[in-house]
């Protein structure tokens, strides 16, 4: 299942680079995910809807519907 979810998540990466973030994975421990947001990411007031509605939305849908992404700093 990791492999799955960094798969996944280097596909969204390419979207969250076009708006001058980006993401780095801090750590995956079975269907628990924690992300660093980047650069314009990283201090955007929509941080949260990327990381819920977003990101957490579409492992879920394509993975797991388990799965938790957590922002870390």
């Amino acid at each position: 299942m990791e492999q799955k979810i960094r798969e996944t998540l280097e596909q969204l990466r390419v979207h969250l680079q076009n708006d001058g973030g980006d993401l780095e994975v801090v750590k995956i421990e079975g269907k628990k995910v924690e992300l660093r947001l980047k650069g314009a990411c990283g201090c955007c007031p929509h941080a949260t809807m990327t990381i819920k509605d977003g990101i957490q939305r579409i492992l879920r849908e394509k993975i797991d519907k388990d799965i938790l992404v957590e922002r870390v700093d």
